[in-house]
C-alpha cells in the first residue's frame, strides 16, 4: 500500500525541504541542497549551524524535537580502528561531527509546522 503512494510522497518531501531551504537559508551556517536534476527522498533535513548543542536547547525548549544521527562519524568509531588513515583524517566530516543537526521531516509536514520550526530556528541568539 505504501509503494502506492511512495512518487507523492517524494513530492511532498521536496516541497517540504524547499521550503525549509527558503526559510532557514538566512538564519543557518548551511542547508542541504540537491545537485539539480537529482531528487533526494529526505530521510532526514539535517542544517549545519556554529552552535548546534546551543540551537538544539534552545529548539527543545520551543518544542521542536531535533536529532543527532551521527554523533561518531564512522572512521572514528572503535571497530574502526584499524583502518588506515591519511594523517590529516577527514577535516570535513570531523568538523561537521560538531555542527550539524537534523529537523523534523515527514511527507505530513504542514506549512504551520514548518512555518513554527523555521520561526523557532530563526529566533535562536547564539
Amino acid at each position: 500500500e505504501k509503494l502506492k503512494v511512495f512518487g507523492q510522497e517524494i513530492e511532498w518531501r521536496n516541497a517540504a525541504a524547499a521550503r525549509y531551504n527558503e526559510g532557514l537559508r538566512p538564519h543557518v551556517a548551511a542547508v542541504p541542497d540537491v545537485p539539480a536534476g537529482n531528487v533526494s527522498n529526505w530521510a532526514q533535513y539535517t542544517i549545519e549551524h556554529e552552535d548546534r548543542d546551543g540551537l538544539a536547547a534552545h529548539l527543545k525548549a520551543e518544542g521542536v524535537p531535533t536529532a543527532v544521527y551521527y554523533p561518531i562519524p564512522l572512521h572514528l568509531q572503535p571497530a574502526y580502528a584499524h583502518y588506515p588513515r591519511g594523517p590529516q583524517g577527514l577535516p570535513v566530516t570531523e568538523r561537521l561531527m560538531e555542527r550539524v543537526i537534523s529537523l523534523p521531516m515527514h511527507a505530513d509536514l504542514d506549512a504551520a509546522t514548518q512555518d513554527r520550526i523555521i520561526a523557532a530556528v530563526a529566533s535562536f541568539k547564539a
